[in-house]
């Protein structure tokens, strides 16, 4: 079982300046193993990323993007 704060951390994004929807949803343990998904839609932003859920085949993590446009454009998330 994890919690979205917890799969955050690992990620060492610095400080978070805004969660959504609250911070109540990054709380929630889940299995975020393969099957379905089960974490609650949440989002993080600092300063320079937006960290949000993504799923693959029904294992869930956290990914990131820039915050602000960026001429390199996003690489695909997800699966292989």
């Amino acid at each position: 079982m994890t919690t979205w704060n917890e799969l955050l951390a690992n990620l060492d994004p610095g400080p978070i300046v805004a969660k959504a929807p609250n911070e109540a949803a990054f709380e929630v343990e889940f299995d975020a193993g393969y099957g379905s998904s089960e974490g609650p839609d949440v989002l993080a932003w600092t300063e320079t990323r937006v960290y949000f859920p993504v799923v693959y085949d029904g294992a869930e993590w956290m990914e990131s993007a820039p915050r602000n446009p960026q001429v390199e454009g996003q690489p695909h998330v997800g699966g292989q």
